[in-house]
């Protein structure tokens, strides 16, 4: 399950890296656009390897865990990563706007710690869906153990999270930096007039 996972990784940012070289440098928009969509279908054979490999009788393990947090998170956080790698690809190659920035600080930095959290936590259920159905589908609990050790891991984990920075941003915000929320246009700094 490790080389899946693994191969998963390598296929995601594969297909990513030769969407964008499609996209702008070879500027075939649809051969990008049909690459870039097929990162879901990485996730898919992720997932279809542990159904198999967990109805063929095999004990959950750690790396069976891993399989439903990538795939989870996977989902939540899949098109912002490639949103932002877009953007860095379109500025250095394509002539394209510089990347967004997070704010720096302020109610804005706030509301975007807690959108970030939203999508982690979305991750967290998805991930925890499929640890529940591996658990369901499986049907021995002693077979299963690793998966709910997950389950807790993954609460955790989303937990600490809340806590260390949206609610912590949301009680001791950081002063507000003056140029955030300005738009940032090509050759200019936030700055310039």
């Amino acid at each position: 399950m490790v080389a899946v996972i693994a191969a998963g990784e390598i296929g995601f940012w594969v297909l990513l890296g030769a969407g964008l070289i499609a996209r702008y440098p070879l500027r075939r928009p649809r051969l990008g656009a049909a690459l870039l969509l097929g990162t879901p279908l990485i996730d898919l054979a992720i997932l279809v390897a542990t159904v198999i490999d967990l109805r063929a009788g095999a004990t959950a393990d750690f790396t069976h865990g891993l399989a439903a947090a990538y795939l989870g998170f996977s989902v939540a956080f899949g098109h912002s990563m490639i949103r932002w790698a877009d953007q860095r690809f379109a500025h250095r190659f394509a002539g394209g706007p510089p990347p967004t920035k997070p704010p720096a600080g302020g109610w804005a930095r706030t509301r975007y710690e807690w959108r970030e959290w939203g999508k982690g936590l979305l991750g967290w259920a998805v991930a925890c869906v499929l640890l529940g159905l591996g658990i369901l589908m499986v049907g021995d609990l002693d077979r299963t153990a690793e998966l709910l050790a997950w389950i807790g891991r993954l609460t955790v984990a989303i937990v600490i999270w809340l806590i260390a920075f949206p609610l912590w941003m949301t009680v001791f915000p950081k002063p507000a930096n003056p140029d955030d929320g300005r738009e940032l246009t090509a050759g200019r700094a936030p700055n310039e007039r």
